[in-house]
């Protein structure tokens, strides 16, 4: 009786946070998807939707109610093609685009400002205990079909080109594209601005 009191608090206070982080994904959404253009489309936003189904069933597992966490989990398998485990980590104000085919392992962390296109994977290459799927620093572009392998990590602002396959960390800010993945380009804005301040003072 003690640990379901016990699960009950943890359970209500993790929905109380829920209303906060759903209006951070509503405001992402809306800035970063320029066909979005009324507020009604969020009911029919599979992305938003599969999301929010996330949200919940993350809420129940952390709480210790796992048979309706993979309950919810379950249903947005078959409601929306997504497969996002409760276990996983998704910080408010990430955008899912579609959503079709998204794949996301239970020990995989997402950032905010994150965009997720349809197709992509964060996945493992093993299977073995502990960490074991990738952590997706913030305001990354996840492109189409591009599949995130192992406990790498992807820094904030990166560009994942679409079918792209990552299997080595990625730095911040760098564009990485192929099978494997590989560094084709890296605007951090730090050492662009260097560039430019160096650029200005030879001329």
């Amino acid at each position: 009786m003690r640990i379901l009191l016990k699960n009950l608090h943890l359970l209500l206070k993790e929905l109380a946070s829920l209303k906060n982080a759903l209006k951070k994904d509503r405001q992402m959404l809306k800035r970063l998807d320029p066909s979005f253009e009324k507020d009604y489309q969020f009911l029919f936003h599979a992305g938003y939707q599969s999301l929010k189904l996330y949200r919940f069933s993350h809420a129940f597992y952390v709480s210790g109610f796992k048979f309706l966490a993979y309950l919810l989990y379950h249903i947005n398998r078959i409601l929306h093609a997504v497969d996002i485990h409760p276990a996983a980590v998704i910080e408010p104000g990430v955008v899912i685009d579609h959503g079709i085919g998204i794949v996301i392992g239970s020990t995989a962390y997402v950032g905010e400002g994150t965009i997720i296109y349809h197709g992509v994977t964060l996945g493992a290459r093993k299977i073995t205990s502990g960490k074991r799927h990738p952590t997706i620093g913030r305001n990354v572009i996840l492109g189409a079909g591009a599949k995130v392998l192992g406990p790498i990590r992807v820094g904030d602002g990166a560009r994942i080109g679409a079918n792209a396959v990552v299997i080595e960390d990625v730095p911040p800010y760098a564009t990485v594209v192929g099978i494997p993945a590989k560094v084709r380009k890296n605007s951090d804005p730090q050492i662009e601005a260097v560039k430019n301040l160096a650029s200005v003072c030879q001329n």
